[in-house]
């Protein structure tokens, strides 16, 4: 099946109590119950919740509620395949649902490639435990042992008489046996997997090719407004006075309201600005240009994103404060001869997701209802519980936040602002309102990823390898949101590429620069690692290109002898780890060098990016570790009359267990063209505090025209699972750049490629 549902907890049970003799799986633990008592009990497991709830109808029909928030990523699809697998249900009979933010099923975060690879145990649990009730009712009915009888097939088998019977047979009985302890039930091995590592059918695709979904600018409530804003252009300015007679004047304007001001730290709350509220949407957006408004800009109304690039580039060529030492590569002298050194930079960038932001909120009395596009549905609870003067702990039963699909997010859409806007016009207008963001809106003021620049610095060895590093980053750091007074890139920051190198150089500084802050940065795709793998491994060309060397040949040089390699016992004591658990009992995600190499390979095979090639022709390859998973590119260039034309793109990637196939093969695709349109053309550029670009035009994403045929390789591997999201992303920058150094000559260090060559 393929409709989406949205349900909370209440209305799921609901749901699966119309018919008798189903049973439902609660959150943590899971927890079977009959659907006559419409309730769920939660019961832990080691302290965390498996975010899921599974029914089991009379008719076997399967549905599977989905805590993690899909955006076009196949969550929807991923999240219920891993327990139908272990369920051994049969595809053709789950549908998902999309839950709405509710404590109980744990942390709802979908961002930071997570949801598999933090989550992948538990939610195998789910379905085995419900395997193993309905086994257990099977045998009971049979009168044989648990042993004798095994789940196939949506069907519960006797392996000695052949008899079988449904899972919509079994439900109620299997209702009211006592669950078993999730860590004694039995995971399937994968040799015995039919669905996880398979393409199956995406749940929900119907609906959204014919148009059925809802996202979050589709809702409709009777009695609603519409709510266009014009908010501060520079990030901590103010409205010092407004005219909205003009904008009262145009049909069917209904009222013109001044958002709060909000102070430092700005985290992710609303900007401000003036709303203008219409029965449409058309009207709203006139009456908004014939406002008349005077700013007070505030300290920021100096920035200037060219000025701020030389400050950054400045102070990443002094010695500044070391987050991972290794050796003492002060002490030495490096030898001019054999030295190369280079300043990267690559400046602010924005989402650009297809779906802007939107949301609807119906404060009344006694309950405010809300209807949002949102990667962080809990957070977005709180923060609308503490605008609204609640508890977030004793008063979650008076907000219902419903969470719809999104059209693309990359991050932008963990942050709730827009969704803060809809509640306060709400509670000021007492109506239904749906903020609506333009183009314009969303790129204007936007949560950016960080201008940056990186300098390197390397000495070769007389076998090509490097004993000398030296390494600094200066961006401002995201922590900013939330600590106005945070000048350095926090711990998590430097883990994403930077202080993680896993070179086998006897001596290494890692150095962090302090800066100021002056817009809204934020998470975008792959975050710091955008910055620090351009640099990287167009560094690593670099040293190839001076010591003659095939790059790959340079990486190998560069990585040494295959080990695990684990940052935090190797001079970064603050390495994150991603997030994952890494101790003496647990090494899955240590990073392997010999992964590395692998996937190194891989992608250099499959694309031929040793081949001889015409003049004006060039490959560039480039390898990268982020969010437990490793990524490599190959890019195939020409470059004739000063014009830059992609021909070809590879990428290989190894996240680990595969749960489903095309959609790892469609978020590679989507991080080509994404490095693709950061890498070439587009750029986020700052005048006098306020945001230059405004929509496509100025920030493109590349088109169907420049985008050449694409290759993705995915690894076969039985590792624990790493992230997919974003790990394609990374190396597809200095693959880009150093194909037009192998085609050109023209090295690229400061990003994007136009502003030297034409693209």
């Amino acid at each position: 099946m393929s409709t989406i549902k949205l349900l909370n907890r209440r209305e799921f049970l609901a749901l699966t109590g119309r018919t008798g003799g189903a049973f439902a799986l609660a959150v943590s633990a899971p927890v079977l119950v009959a659907s006559s008592t419409v309730e769920a009990k939660a019961l832990e497991q080691d302290g965390k919740q498996l975010g899921v709830f599974v029914s089991i109808a009379p008719d076997g029909s399967v549905e599977i509620i989905c805590h993690r928030m899909e955006m076009g990523q196949g969550i929807l699809t991923s999240t219920p395949q891993i327990i139908a697998e272990e369920l051994c249900a049969d595809w053709g009979k789950v549908t998902a649902v999309l839950g709405n933010a509710d404590p109980a099923y744990g942390n709802q975060g979908t961002g930071g490639s997570a949801s598999i690879r933090t989550h992948i145990e538990h939610t195998q649990r789910m379905g085995a435990v419900a395997r193993d009730m309905l086994e257990q009712a099977a045998a009971k009915r049979w009168g044989v042992s648990k042993a004798e009888v095994k789940a196939k097939a949506h069907h519960v088998v006797n392996m000695k008489s052949g008899d079988q019977i449904g899972f919509g047979d079994l439900a109620q009985s299997a209702a009211a046996l006592p669950v078993p302890d999730p860590k004694t039930v039995s995971l399937k091995p994968k040799s015995e997997y039919t669905i996880v590592g398979k393409d199956v059918s995406l749940q929900g695709l119907e609906d959204i090719v014919r148009a059925k979904a809802v996202y979050a600018h589709d809702i409709q409530l009777p009695g609603m407004l519409i709510a266009s804003i014009e908010r501060p252009p520079v990030v901590g300015g103010k409205v010092k006075s407004f005219d909205a007679a003009q904008a009262k004047k145009v049909a069917g304007v209904v009222d013109v309201v001044r958002l709060k001001d909000r102070s430092y730290p700005v985290q992710v709350f609303p900007k401000s600005g003036v709303a203008v509220l219409a029965t449409n949407t058309w009207a709203a957006m006139e009456g908004r240009k014939k406002l008349q408004i005077e700013w007070d800009h505030g300290d920021n109304a100096t920035h200037d994103s060219e000025a701020y690039k030389k400050e950054l580039v400045a102070k990443v060529n002094t010695k500044a404060k070391q987050v991972r030492v290794v050796g003492d590569v002060y002490a030495h002298e490096f030898d001019p001869a054999k030295t190369v050194e280079a300043t990267y930079t690559v400046p602010y960038h924005h989402h650009m997701s297809m779906e802007t932001p939107a949301a609807t909120a119906h404060v009344r009395a006694d309950k405010t209802t809300v209807w949002t596009g949102t990667q962080s549905p809990q957070w977005g609870k709180t923060l609308v519980l503490q605008e609204l003067g609640m508890d977030p702990t004793n008063d979650q039963d008076k907000v219902d936040f419903n969470t719809t699909l999104m059209g693309g997010a990359f991050g932008r859409k963990s942050k709730n602002d827009y969704t803060l806007e809809a509640v306060e016009l709400s509670k000021a207008t007492g109506k239904p309102v749906k903020v609506v963001w333009s183009r314009e809106d969303d790129v204007k003021n936007g949560f950016y990823h960080s201008i940056a620049a990186n300098y390197m610095k390397a000495e070769l060895t007389d076998d090509n390898r490097s004993d000398h590093w030296i390494q600094r980053v200066s961006a401002p750091p995201i922590a900013w949101i939330f600590d106005h007074n945070a000048t350095y890139l926090r711990d998590m920051a430097l883990s994403l590429g930077f202080a993680d190198v896993p070179f086998a150089a006897k001596n290494m500084s890692f150095e962090n620069q302090e800066v100021t802050t002056h817009v809204r940065t934020g998470w975008v795709r792959s975050v710091g690692n955008i910055n620090n793998h351009f640099a990287l491994g167009s560094f690593v060309d670099e040293l190839a290109d001076k010591a003659g060397i095939p790059t790959h040949t340079m990486w190998n040089n560069l990585f040494g002898d295959d080990r695990l390699f684990n940052p935090r016992e190797e001079g970064f004591e603050g390495y994150s780890h991603y997030g994952q658990t890494v101790d003496k009992d647990n090494q899955d995600y240590v990073l392997d060098i010999a992964r590395f190499k692998a996937v190194l390979n891989r992608v250099v095979t499959e694309a031929n990016a040793d081949e001889s090639l015409p003049e004006g022709q060039g490959w560039g390859i480039s390898v990268s570790y982020s969010f437990n998973s490793y990524a490599a590119a190959a890019t195939k260039v020409q470059v004739k009359d000063g014009v830059v034309t992609p021909l070809e793109m590879h990428t290989a990637i190894d996240c680990g267990l595969v749960v489903t196939p095309d959609r790892v093969k469609s978020q590679m695709e989507g991080a080509m063209i994404m490095g693709l349109s950061m890498t070439l053309e587009s750029e986020i550029t700052v005048k006098d505090g306020k945001i230059v670009q405004s929509n496509f035009y100025d920030y493109p994403v590349s088109r169907m025209d420049k985008v050449p045929p694409m290759f993705v390789h995915i690894m076969e591997s039985d590792n624990a699972p790493g992230g997919v999201g974003e790990p394609g992303l990374p190396p597809i920058l200095p693959s880009i750049t150093n194909a037009i150094f192998r085609a050109s000559g023209t090295r690229v260090r400061d990003l994007p490629v136009n502003k030297v060559l034409k693209v």
